[in-house]
């Protein structure tokens, strides 16, 4: 939460996960790529990685212990980032990022069988991303950043078995749902609520919204929400309107700089 006694960010920390390879469902060649390159680029512009760069194909224990770490690490007046590439989804009104290890288990006859994951089991064996925003703001950071591309498409088993109290079928979206952003708070998503984000054409080693977010994230002395303005015209000038990112600002501070070239931070 950014308050009016700090000029600026002790210091810039970032948390990041890219998974590609799951138990279940489609593999996502171009997520640890994303990771990779974020990582790359923050590291470039002084940023602070947790483990000295990104979490590949992390399963949820390993995900939930590095959240554990990273969050307690932050001191008041920091500017943390977190940022997930993968597969995510809602159910009832709540985002989940799922990990690699995205099924649970299941003993039949004397015999331990891995089942996919149903929305039911998301909030044990998934990250409630909500929470994770919540967690990181409560540390009291200059300011708090989530940049999720994570609005695959991704199936759960009983997606069209859910019923509402009429017995009408439930119909649950794909991608996201709009998160509650917190006093200095900045989430950006890859595409707008409840749509899905371009993984990258043939050829390509990043999705569309990392890709234009790595040509603008190393931008020197310019606002945040700037270079996202420039990020989000460029996924929609190369998706012909097909995708747009969407963002939710509740920053209480301006000229937000991810790279502050002149103080060298």
């Amino acid at each position: 939460m950014a308050t009016s006694v700090i000029s600026g960010p002790q210091r810039k920390l970032a948390l990041v996960i890219g998974i590609s390879n799951y138990v279940y469902g489609s593999n996502l060649p171009n997520a640890i790529n994303d990771a990779k390159a974020i990582s790359s680029a923050l590291k470039s512009i002084g940023f602070i990685l947790y483990e000295n760069g990104p979490k590949l194909n992390a399963t949820c224990n390993e995900i939930r212990h590095a959240l554990i770490d990273f969050i307690g690490s932050i001191k008041k007046g920091d500017m943390v980032l977190f940022y997930y590439a993968g597969h995510g989804i809602q159910w009832k009104d709540k985002n989940y990022l799922i990990p690699s290890d995205n099924y649970k288990e299941e003993t039949k006859d004397n015999i331990v069988e891995k089942v996919k994951l149903s929305g039911s089991d998301l909030q044990i064996h998934a990250i409630n991303a909500q929470e994770v925003h919540n967690n990181i703001y409560d540390r009291h950071p200059f300011v708090t950043m989530l940049f999720l591309d994570c609005c695959r498409t991704y199936d759960l088993p009983d997606q069209q078995s859910q019923q509402n109290g009429r017995g009408e079928p439930i119909n649950h979206s794909q991608g996201l749902k709009p998160m509650s952003a917190k006093a200095g708070s900045l989430i950006v998503f890859a595409c707008a609520p409840g749509t899905v984000a371009d993984d990258g054409k043939a050829g390509e080693t990043n999705g569309l919204f990392t890709k234009h977010l790595l040509e603008h994230i190393k931008t020197p002395n310019k606002d945040v929400q700037k270079i996202l303005a420039n990020v989000t015209k460029g996924v929609i000038q190369e998706s012909k309107s097909k995708q747009l990112p969407h963002v939710t600002s509740i920053l209480t501070e301006t000229d937000i700089f991810l790279y502050d070239h002149i103080s060298g931070k």
